[in-house]
Parts: structure tokens; C-alpha cells; sequence
């Protein structure tokens, strides 16, 4: 890619994911990351939803003990990607950032995830845009996809022990 943004997930936990993002390929959603990054949108919020040899889900919800995962709201977005009637060439490799939504082509808003193994079948569906800076963040990515999980409320997938982000600065 011609044009990349830097940015860095720190952790609770001080695990690192260095990344970097494509406003080449997807101008709107990374305009809209780095938005809400710089507003310190994400700190505090965890990785709610972890799939082993799928992804890790974060970005939307903050973890509380007594009251479970009480979720947080941004402005929705455009799906770039092609069944949305953009060519977006980003695949759905292993360390590979893409944006979550519903079924709503134009409904991803903060929540966003990292793929911890290839699934090129999400490619004409959701808008990758960035992947894993360096091995070590791939690596981190991976140890995380194999958190324990169970249901909390009417979640599934959730983490037992929380994965709670820091902050994401970009550079």
C-alpha cells in the first residue's frame, strides 16, 4: 500500500498490536478510526467477542463486573467494500483489521475486528482496512483469539477474563 497511517492498541494487560491502516483503500473508514482514536473513544472498551481461528471483536462496549457489557455508540459509516459498491482489494488474511456491522451495509460505526486466521469469504462484505504491522502483533493477536470464552447475558464468544484496551493512538 502507497499510503499507510500507524497506529498502536495498547492493553491493559501491556500487550501491544502495532498496526496499519490503508486510506487508500478505505478513506472513509479510516478517517473514522483514527476519529474516534484521537478522541480517546476506545479507552476503556474490550475486546467483547473472541473466536479462536476467526477473529477478535473489540471497539463498541465497556466491561463491567456488576452490569456486563454495556455497549457504546458512534456515528455509523459507509460499508467500503465490494457487495456495497466499493473495490476495496484488502483480504481477510490472518492479521488483517476489518469493521463489524449488522446486517446494515452502512452500519459499522467503532466496533471493529482482527482476523486471527485467513477467511478471504468476508472480503466482498466487510471493509478491511489495515492489517498487523509486524510479526510480534500478529503473534499478540493470536494469543488473544485463544482467550477462554463463554455467554454473559446475550453475548456469546465473551472473553472470561476481560480484554480491556488502554488506548489506540495513531501516528
Amino acid at each position: 500500500m502507497n499510503n499507510t497511517v500507524k497506529a498502536k492498541i495498547e492493553f491493559m494487560s501491556g500487550d501491544v498490536i502495532n498496526l496499519e491502516l490503508y486510506p487508500d483503500e478505505a478513506p472513509i473508514t479510516v478517517a473514522n478510526f483514527v476519529k474516534l482514536c484521537n478522541a480517546g473513544f476506545y479507552d476503556g472498551l474490550c475486546f467483547h467477542r473472541v473466536i479462536d481461528g476467526f477473529m477478535i471483536q473489540g471497539g463498541g462496549f465497556v466491561y463491567d463486573p456488576r452490569k456486563g457489557l454495556i455497549q457504546k455508540n458512534a456515528e455509523t459509516i459507509k460499508g467500503e467494500f465490494a457487495s456495497n459498491g466499493v473495490n476495496n482489494t484488502v483480504s481477510h488474511k490472518l492479521g488483517v483489521i476489518s469493521m463489524a456491522r449488522t446486517p446494515d451495509k452502512n452500519s459499522a460505526s467503532s466496533q471493529f475486528f482482527i482476523c486471527v486466521a485467513d477467511v478471504p469469504y468476508l472480503d466482498r462484505d466487510y471493509a478491511a482496512f489495515g492489517k498487523c504491522a509486524d510479526e510480534a502483533s500478529i503473534k499478540t493477536a493470536v494469543k488473544l483469539g485463544k482467550a477462554k470464552t463463554g455467554r454473559w447475558q446475550h453475548f456469546s464468544d465473551v472473553p472470561f477474563d476481560p480484554i480491556v484496551i488502554k488506548t489506540i493512538t495513531v501516528s
